[in-house]
């Protein structure tokens, strides 16, 4: 049972907190946006933050976003915890969507609407006020502590394994928490295990050298929409499957007793068909369940097309070139370099007579899987049954975290994902929210696991 004044303290600051949480979603912190400083001014905002909670606290220059560095060390016979957090955000497109402005926070039925509110801001700020609380209100901390918040998460990470070779020495830790995932359902409280790995690209084909009349020239001239199309179609065959060259060869089998853990967990495929506006789910490779195909397969998706003439009205034209951006989510043992390797030979073999193409490779990030059977874990989910009541699911996540295989191979911990959103929270959509009771209880938790990992018996 967490400390009781720890408890109390969390408890009776709400009201403070969510202002101060406003404070930081109101950065639009968007780290693919050019020219805007809503990274530095959100870096400069948790610093400070940092610091007036007793940490030492430095923001960190990078060749993007910058990067927050925050410790409190205690005593040298406690254990470390590296927190990790990101508090770049995606872009609010489409603005018209939003029943609020996304960088103006609002509460409604009990949740925080605004960019960030789940992904992820409010997860961190859930570990920002444990830390809080342990500081102010508890006995004294039970753990030393480090931040590490990135700035361009979003993007990729483009420069983070760099930045955590230079910073390995500094970043060590006994243990390492990652606050950016989400529960199996609101009633199921999940660590996550394993995530996929990304491999993004953007593909251009070219055909004449500017856009040309179709009435003139349709039949004669080959049209880079009309290949674009049949390109990417023919990177899947009729069974859900994809055909780039080696595609599936370095794929980690799932295991029998993993897919039997699976099919006992509460998932209705046509609940979930209906969260997503669907009558039926037709994606993916036909022999696998819709868990392992989001969770254990490697996918390939178009993300989105560009070319020709989009404005309103028409115009008749063939246009000079398209292009396509394309995300591969990859699963353990794949080398996202050797997909892109894969993916351009599967272009060249494809592109047609009279055109010319280009694969521009983008973010790359491996995919990980994680113990399940440490110190660290078991701290993790005694304190999620502590603050949520309930046992928590041992989950996979198709979705990409790059800092978490980059902290088991770079810093030799398997961090412990633990996070507090819920499926439901929009991330990446327009209306994204976090429930507050998921922020309080999240930071009882992120509370409750400081305390188990000095006391594990607890």
């Amino acid at each position: 049972m967490l400390n009781a004044s720890v408890l109390e303290y969390l408890e009776s600051h709400r009201r403070e907190h969510l202002s101060r949480f406003f404070e930081l979603l109101r950065f639009p912190s968007i780290a693919g946006l050019a020219g805007g400083d809503g990274c530095e001014r959100a870096a400069e905002w948790l610093a400070g933050y940092f610091r007036k909670l007793g940490l030492q606290a430095e923001i960190v220059a990078t060749d993007g976003r910058p990067n927050v560095i925050a410790e409190a060390h205690i005593a040298a016979d406690l254990p470390t915890l590296l927190i990790y957090g990101h508090y770049d955000v995606q872009p609010p497109d489409p603005l018209d969507a939003w029943r609020s402005e996304p960088f103006e926070p609002v509460v409604r039925d009990g949740c925080v609407y605004a960019r960030g509110a789940s992904d992820s801001k409010g997860q961190l700020f859930a570990y920002i006020r444990a830390v809080e609380a342990w500081r102010q209100a508890g006995d004294a901390m039970p753990v030393n502590v480090k931040f590490l918040v990135e700035g361009a998460e979003e993007v990729g990470s483009p420069g983070l394994e760099a930045f955590l070779a230079t910073h390995a020495d500094r970043l060590a830790a006994d243990a390492a928490v990652i606050g950016d995932s989400e529960f199996f359902n609101p009633s199921l409280p999940s660590i996550t295990y394993s995530l996929r790995g990304l491999a993004y690209v953007e593909l251009t084909l070219k055909g004449p050298v500017s856009d040309v009349h179709s009435g003139l020239h349709g039949g004669a001239v080959a049209n880079p929409i009309n290949a674009l199309g049949r390109l990417i179609a023919a990177m899947h065959d009729e069974a859900g499957s994809v055909t780039l060259p080696g595609f599936y060869d370095d794929v980690l089998v799932l295991s029998d007793a993993e897919r039997r853990t699976w099919r006992r967990l509460p998932f209705d495929a046509e609940q979930y068909a209906a969260s997503l506006g669907l009558t039926e789910l037709a994606g993916g490779e036909k022999d696998y369940t819709v868990l392992e195909r989001r969770w254990a397969r490697p996918t390939l998706d178009c993300n989105g097309i560009v070319g020709g003439f989009i404005a309103a009205g028409a115009k008749t034209i063939i246009p000079s070139e398209a292009s396509a951006k394309v995300s591969m989510r990859l699963v353990p043992n794949q080398d996202p370099h050797k997909i892109i390797e894969g993916f351009k030979r599967f272009v060249a073999e494809h592109t047609p007579p009279g055109m010319t193409a280009t694969v521009q490779a983008g973010a790359e990030a491996r995919a990980v899987l994680l113990r399940s059977d440490t110190a660290a874990v078991k701290a993790a989910v005694a304190a999620l049954a502590d603050a949520f009541g309930q046992k928590p699911a041992m989950i996979r996540c198709g979705a990409s975290v790059p800092v978490a295989e980059l902290i088991q191979r770079l810093l030799g911990l398997d961090a412990v994902l633990m996070g507090f959103g819920l499926p439901s929270d929009n991330v990446h959509s327009p209306n994204e929210h976090f429930r507050l009771e998921q922020l309080w209880r999240g930071s009882i938790a992120a509370a409750a696991m400081m305390q188990n990992l000095r006391e594990p018996e607890l």
